[in-house]
Protein backbone atom coordinates (compact mmCIF):
# COMPACT_ATOMS: atom_id res chain seq x y z
CA UNK A 1 0.00 0.00 0.00
CA UNK A 2 1.25 3.49 -0.83
CA UNK A 3 0.78 5.93 2.04
CA UNK A 4 -0.32 9.42 1.11
CA UNK A 5 0.36 12.90 2.39
CA UNK A 6 -2.61 14.27 4.32
CA UNK A 7 -4.29 17.60 4.92
CA UNK A 8 -6.68 18.81 7.66
CA UNK A 9 -9.27 21.58 7.33
CA UNK A 10 -12.06 22.93 9.50
CA UNK A 11 -15.75 22.50 8.68
CA UNK A 12 -18.23 24.82 10.42
CA UNK A 13 -21.95 24.04 10.29
CA UNK A 14 -24.28 26.71 11.79
CA UNK A 15 -27.56 25.94 13.52
CA UNK A 16 -30.22 27.93 15.43
CA UNK A 17 -29.45 27.43 19.13
CA UNK A 18 -33.11 27.53 20.26
CA UNK A 19 -32.82 30.85 22.09
CA UNK A 20 -32.82 33.12 19.07
CA UNK A 21 -29.07 32.92 18.63
CA UNK A 22 -26.80 31.09 16.23
CA UNK A 23 -24.79 28.07 17.22
CA UNK A 24 -22.08 26.25 15.33
CA UNK A 25 -20.87 22.69 15.11
CA UNK A 26 -17.20 22.39 14.22
CA UNK A 27 -15.52 19.41 12.61
CA UNK A 28 -11.99 18.54 11.53
CA UNK A 29 -11.77 17.19 7.98
CA UNK A 30 -8.70 15.01 7.41
CA UNK A 31 -8.14 13.58 3.95
CA UNK A 32 -5.45 12.53 1.50
CA UNK A 33 -3.72 15.50 -0.07
CA UNK A 34 -4.26 14.08 -3.55
CA UNK A 35 -6.22 11.36 -5.26
CA UNK A 36 -9.80 10.12 -5.07
CA UNK A 37 -11.45 9.34 -1.74
CA UNK A 38 -13.23 5.95 -1.79
CA UNK A 39 -15.17 6.55 1.43
CA UNK A 40 -15.78 9.16 4.14
CA UNK A 41 -15.87 8.37 7.85
CA UNK A 42 -18.06 10.77 9.86
CA UNK A 43 -16.79 10.38 13.42
CA UNK A 44 -18.86 11.26 16.49
CA UNK A 45 -17.02 11.35 19.84
CA UNK A 46 -17.75 10.21 23.35
CA UNK A 47 -19.06 12.61 26.00
CA UNK A 48 -16.49 15.22 26.93
CA UNK A 49 -14.03 14.11 24.24
CA UNK A 50 -13.06 16.64 21.57
CA UNK A 51 -12.72 15.81 17.90
CA UNK A 52 -9.01 16.65 18.04
CA UNK A 53 -8.44 13.65 20.32
CA UNK A 54 -9.08 11.36 17.35
CA UNK A 55 -6.49 13.11 15.14
CA UNK A 56 -4.02 10.17 15.16
CA UNK A 57 -6.73 7.82 13.89
CA UNK A 58 -7.93 10.32 11.29
CA UNK A 59 -4.35 10.81 10.07
CA UNK A 60 -3.84 7.06 9.78
CA UNK A 61 -7.04 6.62 7.80
CA UNK A 62 -6.07 9.49 5.49
CA UNK A 63 -2.65 7.94 4.89
CA UNK A 64 -4.53 4.89 3.70
CA UNK A 65 -6.71 6.94 1.37
CA UNK A 66 -9.85 7.60 3.41
CA UNK A 67 -11.32 10.90 4.61
CA UNK A 68 -12.50 11.50 8.16
CA UNK A 69 -14.86 14.23 9.38
CA UNK A 70 -14.40 14.27 13.17
CA UNK A 71 -17.11 16.37 14.76
CA UNK A 72 -17.32 18.10 18.13
CA UNK A 73 -20.68 17.35 19.72
CA UNK A 74 -22.99 20.31 20.23
CA UNK A 75 -21.60 22.39 23.10
CA UNK A 76 -18.30 20.47 23.21
CA UNK A 77 -14.79 21.23 22.01
CA UNK A 78 -14.88 24.06 19.48
CA UNK A 79 -18.64 23.85 18.93
CA UNK A 80 -20.66 26.73 20.38
CA UNK A 81 -22.40 27.74 22.53
CA UNK A 82 -20.90 25.79 25.40
CA UNK A 83 -23.23 23.74 27.58
CA UNK A 84 -24.63 25.46 30.66
CA UNK A 85 -27.79 26.04 32.66
CA UNK A 86 -29.62 27.40 29.64
CA UNK A 87 -28.79 24.41 27.45
CA UNK A 88 -31.79 22.28 26.53
CA UNK A 89 -30.68 19.87 23.80
CA UNK A 90 -30.82 16.10 24.22
CA UNK A 91 -30.49 12.90 22.20
CA UNK A 92 -33.46 13.88 20.01
CA UNK A 93 -31.77 17.12 18.90
CA UNK A 94 -28.56 15.23 18.16
CA UNK A 95 -30.30 12.57 16.06
CA UNK A 96 -32.90 14.69 14.27
CA UNK A 97 -30.89 17.90 13.77
CA UNK A 98 -27.13 17.64 14.23
CA UNK A 99 -26.47 14.26 12.62
CA UNK A 100 -28.46 15.12 9.44
CA UNK A 101 -26.74 18.52 9.15
CA UNK A 102 -23.28 17.01 9.35
CA UNK A 103 -24.12 14.17 6.97
CA UNK A 104 -25.28 16.71 4.39
CA UNK A 105 -22.21 18.87 4.95
CA UNK A 106 -19.88 15.89 4.66
CA UNK A 107 -21.49 14.75 1.42
CA UNK A 108 -21.11 18.23 -0.09
CA UNK A 109 -17.33 18.09 0.43
CA UNK A 110 -16.82 15.03 -1.75
CA UNK A 111 -17.98 13.52 -5.02
CA UNK A 112 -21.73 12.78 -5.01
CA UNK A 113 -21.29 9.00 -5.14
CA UNK A 114 -18.74 8.81 -2.30
CA UNK A 115 -20.00 6.49 0.47
CA UNK A 116 -20.38 8.06 3.92
CA UNK A 117 -20.11 5.84 6.98
CA UNK A 118 -20.77 6.85 10.57
CA UNK A 119 -18.24 6.00 13.27
CA UNK A 120 -19.72 6.44 16.73
CA UNK A 121 -17.71 6.23 19.95
CA UNK A 122 -19.72 5.73 23.16
CA UNK A 123 -22.64 8.21 23.08
CA UNK A 124 -21.66 8.94 19.49
CA UNK A 125 -22.63 5.36 18.66
CA UNK A 126 -25.85 5.48 20.68
CA UNK A 127 -27.07 8.59 18.87
CA UNK A 128 -25.89 7.19 15.52
CA UNK A 129 -28.20 4.26 16.19
CA UNK A 130 -31.10 6.68 16.62
CA UNK A 131 -30.15 8.55 13.45
CA UNK A 132 -29.97 5.47 11.20
CA UNK A 133 -33.45 4.51 12.42
CA UNK A 134 -34.86 7.80 11.12
CA UNK A 135 -36.56 7.89 7.70
CA UNK A 136 -34.25 10.65 6.44
CA UNK A 137 -31.05 8.79 7.34
CA UNK A 138 -28.58 9.00 4.48
CA UNK A 139 -25.46 6.96 5.23
CA UNK A 140 -23.99 3.81 3.76
CA UNK A 141 -22.81 2.05 6.91
CA UNK A 142 -22.31 2.26 10.65
CA UNK A 143 -19.22 1.64 12.75
CA UNK A 144 -19.49 1.38 16.53
CA UNK A 145 -16.23 1.54 18.46
CA UNK A 146 -16.27 1.25 22.27
CA UNK A 147 -19.97 1.98 22.06
CA UNK A 148 -22.60 -0.04 23.88
CA UNK A 149 -25.85 0.33 25.71
CA UNK A 150 -25.59 1.84 29.17
CA UNK A 151 -28.43 -0.37 30.43
CA UNK A 152 -27.20 -1.59 33.80
CA UNK A 153 -28.47 -5.12 33.28
CA UNK A 154 -26.05 -5.65 30.39
CA UNK A 155 -23.00 -5.11 32.57
CA UNK A 156 -21.27 -7.98 34.38
CA UNK A 157 -21.37 -8.66 38.11
CA UNK A 158 -21.16 -5.81 40.55
CA UNK A 159 -20.73 -3.31 37.72
CA UNK A 160 -24.52 -3.40 37.29
CA UNK A 161 -25.15 -1.58 40.53
CA UNK A 162 -22.41 0.94 39.84
CA UNK A 163 -23.74 1.76 36.38
CA UNK A 164 -27.29 2.16 37.65
CA UNK A 165 -26.18 4.39 40.51
CA UNK A 166 -23.86 6.47 38.33
CA UNK A 167 -26.36 7.11 35.54
CA UNK A 168 -29.16 8.05 37.93
CA UNK A 169 -26.90 10.30 39.98
CA UNK A 170 -25.92 12.13 36.79
CA UNK A 171 -29.61 12.67 35.99
CA UNK A 172 -30.31 13.89 39.54
CA UNK A 173 -27.47 16.40 39.44
CA UNK A 174 -28.61 17.68 36.05
CA UNK A 175 -32.07 18.38 37.47
CA UNK A 176 -30.80 20.09 40.62
CA UNK A 177 -28.09 22.17 38.93
CA UNK A 178 -29.69 22.70 35.53
CA UNK A 179 -26.71 21.12 33.77
CA UNK A 180 -24.26 18.29 34.34
CA UNK A 181 -20.90 19.41 35.84
CA UNK A 182 -18.82 16.57 34.45
CA UNK A 183 -15.79 18.85 34.16
CA UNK A 184 -15.76 18.99 37.97
CA UNK A 185 -16.61 15.33 38.54
CA UNK A 186 -14.01 13.89 36.18
CA UNK A 187 -16.45 12.20 33.80
CA UNK A 188 -18.19 13.33 30.64
CA UNK A 189 -17.38 17.02 30.66
CA UNK A 190 -19.87 19.86 31.04
CA UNK A 191 -23.12 18.63 29.50
CA UNK A 192 -26.71 19.59 28.85
CA UNK A 193 -28.92 18.19 31.59
CA UNK A 194 -31.30 16.80 28.96
CA UNK A 195 -28.51 14.71 27.45
CA UNK A 196 -27.70 13.17 30.82
CA UNK A 197 -31.35 12.46 31.59
CA UNK A 198 -31.75 10.68 28.24
CA UNK A 199 -28.56 8.75 29.01
CA UNK A 200 -29.84 7.84 32.47
CA UNK A 201 -33.16 6.63 31.04
CA UNK A 202 -31.28 4.11 28.90
CA UNK A 203 -29.28 3.09 31.97
CA UNK A 204 -32.45 2.49 33.96
CA UNK A 205 -34.77 0.94 31.37
CA UNK A 206 -32.60 -0.14 28.45
CA UNK A 207 -34.95 1.63 26.06
CA UNK A 208 -34.04 4.38 23.61
CA UNK A 209 -36.84 6.85 24.28
CA UNK A 210 -35.32 10.36 24.28
CA UNK A 211 -37.36 13.26 25.60
CA UNK A 212 -39.26 15.03 22.83
CA UNK A 213 -38.93 12.11 20.39
CA UNK A 214 -40.92 12.57 17.19
CA UNK A 215 -41.00 8.85 16.40
CA UNK A 216 -40.88 5.42 18.02
CA UNK A 217 -37.18 4.60 17.77
CA UNK A 218 -37.57 1.19 19.38
CA UNK A 219 -39.97 0.10 16.64
CA UNK A 220 -37.87 1.69 13.90
CA UNK A 221 -34.67 -0.19 14.77
CA UNK A 222 -36.12 -3.34 13.19
CA UNK A 223 -36.41 -1.56 9.83
CA UNK A 224 -32.74 -0.56 9.58
CA UNK A 225 -30.80 -2.29 6.80
CA UNK A 226 -27.15 -1.29 6.91
CA UNK A 227 -23.77 -2.99 7.18
CA UNK A 228 -22.47 -2.58 10.73
CA UNK A 229 -19.03 -2.99 12.27
CA UNK A 230 -18.95 -3.17 16.07
CA UNK A 231 -15.60 -3.09 17.86
CA UNK A 232 -15.25 -3.69 21.58
CA UNK A 233 -11.95 -2.79 23.24
CA UNK A 234 -9.96 -4.61 25.89
CA UNK A 235 -10.21 -3.21 29.45
CA UNK A 236 -13.22 -1.04 28.55
CA UNK A 237 -15.35 -0.92 31.69
CA UNK A 238 -17.82 1.60 30.19
CA UNK A 239 -18.62 -0.43 27.07
CA UNK A 240 -17.74 -4.07 27.82
CA UNK A 241 -18.47 -6.72 25.17
CA UNK A 242 -21.85 -7.53 26.75
CA UNK A 243 -22.96 -3.89 26.40
CA UNK A 244 -21.65 -3.66 22.82
CA UNK A 245 -23.52 -6.85 21.92
CA UNK A 246 -26.70 -5.45 23.45
CA UNK A 247 -26.45 -2.33 21.29
CA UNK A 248 -25.95 -4.50 18.20
CA UNK A 249 -29.01 -6.55 19.17
CA UNK A 250 -31.11 -3.46 18.38
CA UNK A 251 -30.14 -3.95 14.73
CA UNK A 252 -30.99 -7.62 14.46
CA UNK A 253 -31.69 -7.52 10.71
CA UNK A 254 -28.43 -5.77 9.84
CA UNK A 255 -25.26 -7.50 8.73
CA UNK A 256 -23.16 -6.99 11.86
CA UNK A 257 -19.47 -7.82 12.02
CA UNK A 258 -18.15 -8.06 15.60
CA UNK A 259 -14.51 -7.50 16.44
CA UNK A 260 -12.70 -7.32 19.77
CA UNK A 261 -9.59 -5.17 19.76
CA UNK A 262 -6.72 -5.54 22.20
CA UNK A 263 -4.06 -2.84 21.72
CA UNK A 264 -0.53 -4.25 21.94
CA UNK A 265 0.41 -1.42 24.31
CA UNK A 266 -1.54 -1.94 27.58
CA UNK A 267 -1.59 1.83 28.17
CA UNK A 268 -3.77 2.24 25.06
CA UNK A 269 -6.51 -0.11 26.24
CA UNK A 270 -9.78 1.15 27.67
CA UNK A 271 -12.78 3.27 26.75
CA UNK A 272 -10.95 6.26 25.26
CA UNK A 273 -7.24 5.44 24.98
CA UNK A 274 -7.87 3.16 21.99
CA UNK A 275 -8.21 6.28 19.82
CA UNK A 276 -4.45 6.79 20.20
CA UNK A 277 -3.79 3.24 18.96
CA UNK A 278 -4.22 4.39 15.38
CA UNK A 279 -2.11 1.75 13.67
CA UNK A 280 -3.85 -0.99 15.65
CA UNK A 281 -7.44 0.18 15.22
CA UNK A 282 -7.29 1.43 11.61
CA UNK A 283 -6.93 -2.05 10.01
CA UNK A 284 -10.27 -3.15 11.51
CA UNK A 285 -11.94 -0.11 9.96
CA UNK A 286 -10.25 -0.16 6.56
CA UNK A 287 -10.75 -3.91 6.09
CA UNK A 288 -14.47 -3.47 6.74
CA UNK A 289 -14.69 -0.38 4.52
CA UNK A 290 -13.16 -2.30 1.64
CA UNK A 291 -15.56 -5.19 2.17
CA UNK A 292 -18.74 -3.12 2.26
CA UNK A 293 -17.73 -0.73 -0.50
CA UNK A 294 -16.43 -3.42 -2.84
CA UNK A 295 -13.41 -1.35 -3.83
CA UNK A 296 -9.71 -2.01 -3.94
CA UNK A 297 -7.28 -0.77 -1.33
CA UNK A 298 -6.98 3.00 -1.98
CA UNK A 299 -3.20 2.59 -2.25
CA UNK A 300 -3.50 0.15 -5.14
CA UNK A 301 -3.62 1.26 -8.77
Amino acid sequence: MTERRTTTDELVVPYPDGSGGQGRIVAQVTRPETGPVPAVVLLWPALGVSASYYAPLAEELARQGYATVATDLRGQGRSRPRCGRGTRHGYQDFAAQDWPRLVRAARELFAPDTPVHLLGHSIGGQVSLLYVARPEADVDGLMLVASGTVHHRRFPGLRRAGVLLGTQLAAFLSVVLGYYPGHRLGFGGRQSGAVMRDWARIGRTGRFEPAGADMDYEAAFAKVRLPVLAVSVAADTLAPPTAVDALCDRLGDCAVERVHHTPADPSLRGHTRWARDATGMAPHLTTWLRQVSGHLDPGQP
